[in-house]
């Protein structure tokens, strides 16, 4: 057995390990790309503005590099792998960083319970279609779990590597279709014609692609694993978003060239309760067997997701426990590889339960467990996002930074998209979460819950744990200092 095998656990995650492609692929592979088509883009065309989906694509990801700009400027200033909870210390001081802490660690969480259901479920209803095997989604979700686990505890790096071949895998056979609809008759600019555009529910339209972009937010998690990572996650950052922005607008062009601009949403909404508008497609114009390995690589899409997932939501919990506010031994990482395992157990040991309660109680995994778990999840990374926007702001123009188009106004531009986009999420939540069965409609309150409970850990701390409370400040201080002065950091 080696030293490095027998040595205790560390506190500090691997460094020096990740360059700008793998945490491109550790952020794409949250997104799911394959899924986002066939799930969100698919519901955004049927309950948005059909064909002028495309066009709401554009905007949000023109929305999302503005919000960009200020958020490279400031991952210049900070690296830590606290992400958008230390950008919001670091702007909004520590009281409301906790308050994004709580928020992004529940939401986190929330959202990978949500994709244990999700994977589960059509792990089993893929594999019973294509190979006739037929068993309870519940036995496919803890095989996930076990997987998920085995890989992330790997390193880093070996689930950066898994996530870029399923992320290459999935967005290939997307392209085939793409082009195969531009071949036989070329894209319909109607999509771009202004009363496409602007009809039906544009607000709705403009929620669901934002929420394809739910994931590019965890760059910033990953500094202190990355190299050189005041340009790395810059670079990472902005390549995840166009890439997100430019293949949905394109993938989602191709499929409403294919059904038809003028009827787009009324063929999305009759495929609503199926989920199959793109595998119809595809099954037209690649044919069975191409449309069956799509329905494979979404398992293969959903199951990325749930690692790339849960790799984010571990580094919240560890990066909590480090500074003392969750139990410290979340902060332990394994001096072998650096991955923080017991927060790890401890993330799927809280979604796994999740999902056997669930279904224990009966209920669905899709309309109730992921309706209510992403859909939850979702707006709390999206207020995230907000809230860290608002820190950038502020940081800056205490600063005093001269730089006002790269740090007011850009940034102050992405800021108010993004209000606009959390408001939109809150009023119209049971549309987002895909259900309004049971408590689901009144869960937007949940996330008022979790930031008073967020106030009132800040209170108690700043009273009788100072050291912690203070803490908040120094980790950042350290983690940022330890960066600039390694190798990796120049």
């Amino acid at each position: 057995m080696s030293r490095t095998d027998s040595a205790p656990d560390s506190t500090s995650l691997a460094e020096n390990v990740l360059g700008v492609p793998g945490i491109v692929f550790l952020v794409l592979a949250a997104v799911a790309p394959l899924t986002g088509m066939v799930v969100i883009a698919a519901i955004g065309i049927a309950v948005g503005n059909g064909g002028g989906m495309v066009a709401a694509f554009v905007v949000a990801t023109v929305v999302l590099l503005l919000f960009a700009v200020g958020y490279a400027q400031m991952s210049k200033v900070l690296t830590s792998a606290g992400g958008f909870y230390a950008f919001v210390v670091k702007g909004l001081g520590r009281t409301l960083g906790l308050v994004a802490g709580f928020v992004a660690m529940l939401g986190y969480n929330c959202f990978v319970a949500g994709a244990i259901g999700t994977s589960g479920f059509f792990t089993g209803t893929v594999l019973k279609d294509v190979f006739g095997l037929d068993l309870d989604w519940v036995v496919w979700s803890a095989v996930s779990v076990v997987l998920v686990f085995l890989l992330s505890r790997r390193g880093i790096d070996v689930s950066a590597k898994v996530l870029g071949v399923s992320l290459v895998l999935e967005v290939s056979i997307l392209l085939v279709m793409d082009f195969a609809v531009l071949f036989r008759h070329g894209f319909s600019f109607d999509v771009f014609r202004p009363s496409v555009m602007l009809q039906g529910a544009g607000g709705l339209a403009l929620l669901f692609a934002a929420n394809a972009f739910i994931g590019f937010e965890a760059t910033a998690l990953f500094g202190e694993e990355a190299k050189n990572p005041k340009r790395t996650i810059p670079r990472a950052t902005y390549l995840a978003i166009g890439f997100i922005g430019v293949f949905a607008a394109f993938t989602t062009w191709a499929v409403v060239t294919a059904i038809g601009v003028a009827q787009a949403q009324d063929v999305a909404a009759a495929h609503l309760s199926t989920g199959d508008l793109v595998f119809s497609v595809s099954q037209d114009y690649l044919g069975g067997a191409l449309t069956k390995v799509m329905m494979l690589l979404l398992v293969v899409s959903l199951f990325a997701a749930l690692l790339a997932l849960h790799n984010s939501a571990t580094r919240y919990l560890y990066a909590l426990g480090r500074v003392g506010v969750l139990p410290r031994v979340l902060g332990r990482t394994r001096a072998r590889n650096g991955a923080p395992q017991h927060a790890a157990i401890v993330q799927l040991v809280f979604g796994s339960v999740v999902a056997v309660v669930f279904r224990l109680a009966g209920l669905d995994p899709v309309a109730d467990l992921t309706a209510s778990m992403t859909g939850f999840g979702t707006l709390g990374i999206l207020a995230l996002q907000l809230l860290a926007a608002l820190a950038i702001l502020v940081h800056f123009r205490r600063a005093r930074d001269p730089r006002l188009v790269r740090t007011l106004i850009a940034p102050g531009l992405g800021a108010v998209g993004l209000g606009l986009i959390v408001t939109l999420a809150i009023l119209n939540f049971p549309t987002l979460a895909g259900s309004s069965n049971g408590v689901v409609p009144q869960l937007p309150w949940l996330l008022l819950v979790v930031a008073l409970g967020g106030l009132v850990v800040a209170v108690w701390l700043r009273r009788r744990r100072p050291a912690v409370y203070d803490a908040l400040d120094a980790d950042l201080e350290a983690a940022t200092e330890k960066v600039d002065t390694s190798p990796a950091g120049h």
